[in-house]
């Protein structure tokens, strides 16, 4: 796939994806749009988790059917408001298999309205409902009645959240952002020296720069990182023949040294790859907290 295939791609919709071969292996760095995340309740925990699922990378949409609930102004972090009955609401939004959603309204019965919708079609990657757990027994025991299935009802994250002791709203929505990056990060190689690259991420800007035909370019990408890093593997980083960047491989020093070989390499065909070591004592006289070294992919593009 070329630069510009993938600019296409990922423009599109379409999952898209880059290999590298560096050093006998072969690197790939998947580009994924936003995981929606769907919030049902927009109470008092939807608004920390609505903020904490924006700040981890989600697209949120909040549903309520109260106006005073459901507006912009409560969640100027949601990418999508919806005042509507649930049922009506998850019937418009179509549930998909990469959808993570939080049962969290205000009452039984409106709970079980939802699980009666979003269990009738597409199970999402994530679903998890609020309530004490003799709650969730009487709930889950009403919709077996129905003749929902068991096996259905044992995949719900019920209650919701991880057990950390949770307390207030602020902290019972930490335990539910955990389970989300739980349930994200489960089948995520966590090994540093994975070919498949941790970072997923799409930045558009760098995307397009990196697109352009007949302007000198250099690309930087991070292969692997061991220790502590200010990134993962997957960062990303586009310099142009003005010297303008977009994105960033950590900053710092050790940025600055890779960046200065990147110049060179600008509107060439060439390639090279460097080790920044993050725990030499260069890094600790500018201060550096990281302690960690990083693979980086220098690639000149000139077409």
């Amino acid at each position: 796939m070329t630069y510009n295939e993938l600019y296409q791609a990922v423009l599109s919709g379409s999952p898209a994806a880059m290999t590298w071969e560096v050093d006998g292996a072969a690197y790939t760095r998947n580009f994924r749009s936003k995981e929606r995340l769907i919030l049902l309740g927009g109470g008092h925990i939807a608004q920390p988790l609505c903020r904490y699922g924006a700040d981890l990378g989600f697209a949120v949409t909040v549903v309520d059917d109260r106006p005073s609930f459901a507006n912009h102004t409560r969640f100027p972090e949601a990418a999508d408001v919806i005042c509507d009955a649930f049922s009506k609401a998850l019937s418009s939004l179509r549930i998909h298999e990469s959808d993570y959603v939080a049962v969290i309204t205000r009452g039984h019965r409106y709970d079980a309205d939802c699980l009666r919708s979003i269990l009738a079609g597409t199970f999402p990657k994530y679903l998890g409902m609020i309530g004490s757990r003799r709650r969730v027994i009487g709930l889950f025991q009403l919709l077996r009645d129905e003749g929902i299935s068991g096996q259905l009802l044992e995949k719900i994250h019920a209650p919701i959240g991880l057990d950390i002791n949770a307390l207030t709203t602020q902290e019972i929505a930490v335990s539910i952002a955990a389970e989300l990056i739980q349930c994200r990060r489960k089948d995520t190689p966590r090994r540093s020296g994975s070919t498949v690259l941790v970072a997923e991420d799409i930045d558009l800007p760098l995307l397009e720069l990196l697109a352009r035909s007949g302007e000198p370019r250099a690309l930087l990408v991070v292969l692997e990182t061991s220790g502590s890093t200010p990134v993962k593997s997957g960062a990303m980083m586009a310099v142009d023949h003005s010297f303008q960047s977009i994105g960033t491989i950590g900053g710092g020093c050790s940025e600055h040294a890779v960046l200065r070989e990147a110049y060179r390499l600008i509107g060439t065909k060439q390639s090279r790859c460097v080790r920044v070591d993050m725990s030499n004592d260069v890094a600790e006289e500018e201060g550096m907290v990281c302690g960690g070294q990083m693979k980086v992919l220098i690639q000149g593009i000139d077409e």
